[in-house]
């Protein structure tokens, strides 16, 4: 946090941190609140930088307070600029409501949909007579949601690092290789070049398997004349990718190629659609028209994607019925899929970014069906 000032003419807070995120206003007089207490890790890094596992963001018009453990002492003066608050002993909350009675703040925001209920509870029971706690918005996940110059390049360096560990690996699969084995082997190839691990549990699923869309990997081994279904994200610097490929060993039939090519021209479509002003539904209604006018709109059973950042899932979500406003700086994922039970399951997914007047695809790998 490089900088935290109070309005004169209203009680707007200015924060910032990163290395050149601009100025987010969070107006305490619009709430109703006195002071925020921002308890989701992702929000608390966002606003503070702070990385540890354990931690609790105190934010009034004039001031930040990080609250963590002992374990987090050197790391914490390290990534920190704001005050921050050693809790030797007992819940963060506890020391938080403390700091609350000190400053007598009455009305307290706090992230409700972030919060677990023994939380809540511990709040609630510690705050002094006459001070409350109001649930507040997703007011830092829309701040997080337009991306700036240092976060884009971190995503653009984790996307790289991801597709990367791809190429490096499917040279290498044959069939009688477990899905577990490909898993292993994405993974272990991401840290090799730079990640600090998976953005989420890499989804590897062979043959039929390729139906689910968010198949766990298994033992069972890859066969002959199979698709073989790829969906992978690295976390690199803090920030997530995500890329699905579809490949088959062997010669694809027919109904394969066409299946597949009806995927890739709804994958093409929505990316087509995606610039600053569209929404999110017209995008998912783009890819989901051409899939239907495929006879596959029955198997397109997700969303056509989402945004990612700090955390794999972030806004907005490219939905059926979102009328959330594309923004240039926005990072989403376009990921059409059809999905047969008994036959299998074809998804294309790439990582892009939103601008002014269209979008950047990150991802460089080939969406062309790959034959092994």
């Amino acid at each position: 946090m490089k900088s935290v000032e109070r309005s004169n003419s209203s009680s707007r807070l200015k924060a910032v941190s990163g290395q050149d995120r601009p100025p987010h206003k969070i107006d305490f007089a619009e709430l109703k609140i006195d002071a925020l207490l921002v308890s989701a890790l992702p929000n608390v890094r966002y606003l503070s930088r702070f990385t540890g596992s354990n931690a609790l963001l105190l934010i009034t018009p004039d001031s930040f307070t990080l609250f963590t453990d002992s374990r987090y002492t050197i790391q914490a003066s390290e990534e920190c600029a704001c005050r921050i608050k050693i809790v030797s002993k007992g819940p963060l909350e506890v020391a938080a409501v403390e700091m609350i009675k000190r400053k007598t703040f009455k009305r307290i925001g706090f992230e409700s949909s972030r919060i677990s209920f023994q939380a809540y509870e511990r709040l609630k029971g510690t705050l002094p007579l006459g001070a409350s706690l109001k649930p507040v918005g997703p007011l830092i996940e829309e701040m997080r949601m337009i991306k700036t110059a240092d976060e884009i390049a971190r995503i653009r360096r984790s996307v790289l690092t991801n597709s990367e560990a791809f190429e490096k690996t499917i040279g290498s699969i044959r069939p009688g290789v477990s899905e577990s084995a490909i898993a292993a082997e994405l993974e272990f190839k991401m840290r090799r070049l730079g990640a600090e691990r998976a953005a989420f549990e890499t989804i590897v699923a062979a043959g039929q398997r390729s139906a689910l869309p968010h198949a766990q990997p298994t033992s069972q081994k890859l066969g002959v004349d199979e698709l073989l279904l790829i969906d992978m994200g690295s976390c690199q610097n803090g920030y997530m990718s995500d890329m699905t490929r579809t490949l088959f060993v062997g010669r694809p039939t027919r109904q394969i190629r066409s299946m597949y090519k009806a995927v890739l021209n709804a994958n093409l479509a929505a990316i087509d659609i995606v610039r600053a002003g569209a929404t999110a539904g017209e995008v998912d209604r783009k890819a989901r028209q051409v899939l239907e006018s495929a006879g596959l709109g029955k198997s397109f059973v997700h969303s056509t994607g989402h945004g990612l950042g700090l955390e794999i899932h972030e806004s907005p979500r490219i939905g059926k019925k979102e009328a959330t406003r594309l923004e240039a700086g926005m990072v989403i994922t376009i990921e059409p899929g059809a999905y047969i039970r008994g036959f299998g399951g074809i998804r294309i997914e790439d990582t892009v970014l939103v601008t002014k007047h269209g979008c950047e695809v990150l991802t460089p790998t080939s969406k062309e069906l790959i034959l092994l």
